[in-house]
């Protein structure tokens, strides 16, 4: 949720929050309700405090002032409980509005639509195509069998099979160990959320259409190990000398793909259903921007480990998601597109997701809102597709990169023979 006060008295925050969509007008309605509500807070809060002076003066009135007293006490019962009203419906307003208006984007950020990006680096060339392309290659080494996926539970999902099995788990454990050895935490959190940590962890409403839900069980799948890990300190107050406190999270993630039709058809590349390593960090304000590039630099290390080319950018306003004051991407080349697609994110959400969550740091500076930050370390099935591409030999064969063999027992795999 949006700092009010900032965006009151912060032109740069406004600002921010228009780049990323905000209407003047809607913003301009939300700070008259916010204005209107503080007043009737002060209101209620006066008419409270004369209602219970008036109750103890019926106590202390003669018996013959003791029914006039009784009902101006009544009186100003029964307006304290009016404006009580009138105050609910106003807070409900603002609530409501506050929840829709994205996170402001940082003034580092590009402004523009998705194209306005900006490059950081690029690292690596673009080879050329390899013979054969992530979907047809998985389908020569019996890696991937998205026809029984299919048959099984519909489009966009897919078994996987065999020595990718072994790559998968590699990728991840060898992602796990590398970031404990950076300091996280290793958590395998629950998939299941209520709707209430949907909203908290800045997913809901604007993404809504994009998860699974459990009507029966009011219960949503989730979507990245985020939401979970954003609930551990949900609703605590962090001692500052703790900060940051760093967790990494391995889970299966569950995506509707909502709007992507026809995009990525074939393939492992766009699924409804698969795992991710992800990274969550609370930290102080002070810190979180300096935690900011701490995720990049981690996420380019493991890319730059498995031999991939790559390319950095920091995303423009218009393509930030709701909770993101500013993101990193860090985008691989895909040699049958010829194009950089993305492979992983890192994001800021400064005080974003900490002010739904109702968690605070307290310190030096005394209370206030944490700083909550993620990034991917690996999607897996989404790198095992650019690794189909890049580490596929001209005679069909998969060289294993270097990290994960001692992870999955395997330096070169070779074709089955054809039937």
């Amino acid at each position: 949720m949006i700092d009010l006060r900032a965006l009151r008295d912060d032109p740069t925050y406004r600002e921010g929050a228009v780049a990323k969509g905000a209407t003047a007008d809607t913003l301009d309605r939300l700070l008259a309700d916010d204005a209107e509500r503080r007043q009737l807070l002060a209101e209620v809060e006066r008419l409270r405090a004369d209602a219970n002076a008036a109750s103890k003066d019926i106590g202390r009135a003669d018996p013959h002032e003791r029914d006039a007293k009784i009902a101006a006490a009544g009186e100003l019962k029964a307006r304290v409980g009016d404006r009580e009203a009138v105050l609910e419906a106003v807070s409900t307003r603002v609530d409501e509005a506050a929840l829709a208006i994205p996170n402001p984007a940082h003034p580092s950020v590009p402004t523009g639509t998705e194209e306005a990006f900006e490059v950081i680096d690029v690292v690596g060339g673009q080879p050329s195509p390899p013979p054969l392309d992530h979907a047809d290659y998985g389908d020569r080494m019996g890696w991937t069998d998205a026809e029984r996926g299919a048959a099984v539970s519909g489009s966009r999902f897919a078994y996987l099979r065999a020595e990718a099995v072994l790559l998968e788990l590699a990728l991840v454990q060898w992602t796990m160990q590398k970031l404990v050895g950076r300091g996280f935490t290793p958590i395998v959190p629950p998939v299941l959320v209520r709707e209430d940590m949907m909203v908290d962890a800045g997913f809901f409403p604007t993404d809504r259409n994009q998860v699974y839900e459990l009507e029966k069980d009011e219960l949503f799948l989730v979507g990245t190990a985020e939401v979970p890990l954003a609930g551990i300190h949900r609703g605590e107050r962090l001692d500052a000398t703790t900060l940051p406190l760093r967790y990494v999270g391995f889970s299966s993630c569950f995506r509707r793909e909502a709007g992507t039709y026809g995009k990525d058809t074939r393939g492992i590349f766009r699924v409804h259903q698969f795992d991710k390593v992800e990274m969550f960090i609370w930290a102080d304000p002070e810190q979180s921007w300096a935690e900011h590039e701490l995720l990049l630099e981690i996420e380019r290390e493991i890319l730059d480990q498995l031999g991939l080319p790559y390319r950095v950018i920091n995303v423009a306003s218009g393509d930030l998601g709701a909770a993101a004051a500013k993101k990193y991407d860090c985008e691989v080349w895909l040699p049958s597109e010829g194009q950089y697609r993305e492979i992983t994110s890192c994001s800021n959400y400064t005080d974003f997701s900490a002010r739904r969550l109702g968690t605070r740091v307290k310190g030096d500076r005394g209370s206030e809102f944490a700083h909550t930050l993620n990034g991917t370390a690996c999607a897996v099935g989404r790198m095992l597709v650019f690794l189909m591409e890049h580490a596929q030999q001209d005679d069909g064969s998969f060289v294993v990169p270097e990290v994960l063999r001692p992870y999955c027992g395997l330096d070169l795999i070779v074709p089955p023979a054809a039937e």
